[in-house]
């Protein structure tokens, strides 16, 4: 929710502060500056403090950089992109954080659909946070958003405090048959002094993970920042009314990736070898968009062009069981490092192609933007059928 609000917010405040669409796309990439920047910090923080502390700090640290962002929109824009960059370093070290907790607490015949359902928090915070934010600022300004989705964060912490434990060999309220069961279950058990990077960075899974973050991520973050431009510049579409439009990607994104960690723990708890099921699922998270991408050139009717969109998003979260997982299976003790390195691919992956695609806009069409991201899947499917594995090779 705190990621999504800025991208409505942003027209009200332009408005007011008379910015330009170059002004408006440095504000909404400065997010990223931060968020690169503690990807694999956040990574190595979690594997060795533990991801209780290491998401607390997180959420807490970009609810507030949230709730102070119309103050620093209103000191200036030197001041606003500090402090959108300071979000994305809050939120920099959520996704490696909940990898590490879920490493130490999910037996890998459950490991998909927890990390699905997880993951689906975000695209339902999407979802309502582009659902509420226009009522807000209507109502309110659109300081409120800020305000009020900022202030979640701080309910969500006392939550957490008492609840969460980053293992569950801290948790007083956890029954000893529970403990035992989770932790023969295939879990990582000690946490990390130190990372043997040398290691790591010398195995041919890892970097078929980095790799396949790359090309997934450049699809994915092209279909969310630039679909609004692409529904309005080529299907004519008012995207006020159309709001639904936007936010049926993510819904079909958070149905179908707990329909794929099913599948896959399903096929898991069968027999069938979790090699297999991750370059299953990953190749449907792959394939399934590049196949309706190069759908989209033909279609003649909006509705058909929404259809085609939600089919992509919907069969690229078939990722969450595939590449998302896999760095639990190849190395539960780092499995921080790992999506924070891997991740850390997916995110320049999103700068670059955003970048690209106002870049190709300006000397080609549509298609042309398409047919890389398709080119881009194509690799990724090769890549990861080649030399990903679900065995885990990192002790």
């Amino acid at each position: 929710m705190d990621r999504v609000n800025m991208s409505i917010a942003i027209l009200p405040m332009s408005q007011e502060f008379n910015w330009n669409s170059t002004t408006v796309g440095l504000i909404q990439s400065s997010f990223f500056w931060g968020y690169l920047l503690t990807q694999i910090l956040g990574g190595i923080w979690a594997d060795k403090l533990g991801g209780k502390v290491v998401l607390g700090f997180g959420v807490v640290w970009w609810s507030m950089a949230t709730v102070l962002t119309p103050i620093a929109a209103r000191l200036g824009l030197p001041y606003l992109l500090i402090m959108r960059a300071f979000m994305g370093i809050g939120e920099g070290v959520a996704m490696p954080a909940m990898n590490n907790i879920l490493s130490k607490w999910i037996p890998v015949s459950e490991r998909s659909r927890s990390l699905s359902l997880v993951y689906s928090g975000m695209y339902l915070g999407s979802v309502v946070g582009l659902a509420f934010s226009p009522f807000l600022i209507q109502n309110l300004g659109w300081p409120s958003v800020f305000y009020s989705f900022g202030s979640l964060g701080s309910i969500w912490f006392a939550f957490w405090l008492q609840k969460a434990y980053s293992s569950p060999k801290d948790d007083p309220d956890l029954g000893a048959e529970e403990k035992r069961l989770i932790l023969e279950g295939g879990v990582s058990k000690a946490p990390v002094s130190d990372i043997p990077w040398k290691l790591i960075l010398s195995k041919a899974p890892v970097w078929a993970l980095i790799i396949s973050h790359f090309c997934h991520n450049w699809g994915t973050f092209i279909l969310l920042t630039w679909m609004p431009t692409y529904y309005n510049q080529v299907l004519k579409f008012n995207l006020t009314e159309s709001g639904l439009l936007c936010v049926l990607p993510w819904l079909t994104m958070a149905v179908f990736a707990n329909i794929g960690g099913w599948i896959a723990d399903t096929l898991v708890s069968k027999g069938v070898s979790v090699t297999a099921v991750r370059k299953i699922m990953q190749s449907i998270g792959f394939l399934g968009p590049a196949f309706f991408l190069t759908q989209l050139s033909h279609v003649k009717t909006p509705a058909m062009a929404v259809f085609c969109m939600a089919c992509s998003q919907g069969s690229d979260a078939f990722s969450q069981s595939g590449l998302y997982s896999n760095h639990q299976d190849i190395g539960p003790r780092y499995a921080g490092v790992l999506l924070g390195l891997s991740n850390t691919a997916g995110v320049l992956a999103g700068v670059f192609g955003t970048a690209a695609t106002g870049y190709i806009l300006q000397r080609g069409s549509w298609n042309d933007v398409f047919k890389v991201s398709v080119a881009l899947y194509i690799i990724g499917t090769l890549v990861w059928n080649i030399f990903s594995t679900g065995e885990k090779i990192l002790d």
